[in-house]
């Protein structure tokens, strides 16, 4: 069998497995932890929005361009991506199955190298960070795919 990575992630987690062959027990190679995607906005931010005065006495709150938690939900899914394309290129695996809840998937899919993404064999729509080994194992494919 190719040497295989199966990468299960989320927001703030991201779990990497192998497999001996293509229908044994999962193997837990490593695991990426980003606290700051488990955080509310108003603590990634330090301060409150500013004010901004217009004519007259009317003010408005400045509102930030950009949503930080987004942000850091971004950062994290750039940081697999570099760390998927350092293995690649180091030859630590041949072929990639994609597990992640589906806004997750498409943040790291646009950080993905085309090199990367010509490595996926199977993505997965799901959340499942937090389960057992042998649980993330029942929602793959029996067999699974092979170059």
């Amino acid at each position: 069998m190719k040497l295989t990575w199966i990468l299960v992630a989320d927001n703030s987690r991201a779990r990497i497995f192998t497999a001996d062959s293509l229908s044994s027990p999962l193997e837990e190679i490593d695991d990426l932890c980003h606290t700051a995607g488990r955080l509310h906005d108003r603590e990634i931010t330090s301060d409150l929005p500013g004010r901004i005065s217009s004519s007259g006495t009317v003010s408005h709150t400045y509102e930030q361009p950009n949503d930080p938690k987004k942000h850091e939900i971004d950062n994290f899914a750039r940081r697999i991506a570099h760390y998927l394309e350092d293995a690649l290129n180091a030859h630590r695996f041949e072929q990639l199955l994609i597990v992640a809840g589906p806004s997750f998937l498409g943040l790291l899919r646009n950080h993905l190298s085309e090199q990367l993404k010509q490595r996926v064999r199977f993505e997965l729509n799901k959340e499942l960070t937090a389960l057992s080994v042998a649980d993330i194992r029942q929602h793959l494919p029996q067999y699974l795919p092979n170059l």
